[in-house]
């Protein structure tokens, strides 16, 4: 943990919202691409250095458009600030999703947001809005996968390895990606949904932009078919996300699978590559979860 970067983020959270006596600051994250620290009801979060401010900052933008107030969890400040040459941004406190609770995991609500966001003109926008992040996420993660070394499993790299060649080329970042004109969130899970007085909103924006709606379902999609989701659940995100009007999918009553099947792929690859390179980093085997999704690339590949 990097204390400079904490006490540096807790000092611009505090300097927010000033009190005679401010909330100690906690820190909610610290990974290379985010630490985030909470210090009250105010969230300040560092960006990774290679972030692309411009990009951030068309971001920002579109999360304190008026357009998505229902949507999106807007920042407090709307510009970032520069904290040891990272990026940092400020956002209310919103409570996240129990992880000892699944049972009220609210998938409906996630599916009613994305059909929301999906749905969003993106002549609303108060100005361009750059690509989404997702291909990009799984060129990296191959990357790493592969500077892991001899450390990683060697059966389940290649055969993550094997389920990458299976994918089309804008999954795999080698090519555009089809014509879109569909505003994604890029990174959907349930960590990223937060409940505040209004109601849940998606957070997180750094992936936030122009791209293939299919891809903010594949991360649901990707554990229902590795049987990490069960199906009753997959099923009820499905009808919620159809039923709110959001055309990743396919119509109510019809095989969603041939619109969300390359994207699922392209997420099972992603996430099991992550999964082979951090265990390699750590010096551990697989866990039962990781090993799933590595299975389920060798079931892609053949």
């Amino acid at each position: 943990m990097d204390a400079g970067l904490t006490r540096a983020l807790a000092a611009l959270a505090q300097g927010t919202v000033p009190a005679p006596r401010p909330a100690p600051p906690r820190v909610l994250a610290d990974r290379p691409d985010g630490t985030v620290v909470r210090v009250g009801d105010v969230v300040a979060k560092a960006h990774a250095h290679d972030t692309a401010r411009a990009a951030l900052a068309a971001r920002l933008a579109v999360a304190a458009s008026p357009a998505l107030s229902t949507v999106l969890l807007p920042p407090l400040r709307p510009a970032a600030a520069e904290l040891l040459g990272r990026p940092a941004t400020l956002w209310p406190y919103g409570a996240p999703v129990d992880p000892e609770r699944p049972g009220d995991a609210p998938w409906e609500a996630a599916a009613r947001l994305l059909a929301a966001l999906h749905r969003t003109p993106l002549d609303r926008m108060p100005g361009p809005v750059p690509p989404m992040r997702g291909p990009a996420k799984l060129a990296r993660a191959l990357e790493r996968m592969a500077a892991a070394g001899p450390g990683a499993d060697a059966r389940a790299a290649a055969a993550v390895r094997a389920a990458a060649r299976t994918l089309p080329a804008w999954a795999r970042d080698q090519a555009p990606p089809p014509p879109s004109r569909t505003l994604c969130h890029g990174d959907l899970h349930l960590g990223q949904l937060v409940r505040v007085p209004a109601g849940w909103r998606l957070i997180d924006v750094d992936d936030l932009g122009v791209g293939a709606p299919a891809w903010d379902l594949a991360r649901p999609a990707a554990w229902y078919a590795a049987g990490l989701l069960d199906p009753a659940v997959w099923l009820r995100f499905l009808d919620a996300y159809r039923a709110s009007g959001g055309p990743a999918a396919g119509p109510p009553g019809t095989d969603p699978w041939p619109e969300l099947e390359a994207a699922a792929r392209a997420l099972t690859v992603q996430t099991a590559a992550t999964a082979v390179a951090k265990a390699a980093e750590e010096g551990r085997g697989l866990d039962d979860v990781e090993r799933a999704m590595t299975d389920t690339c060798g079931r892609i590949a053949t």
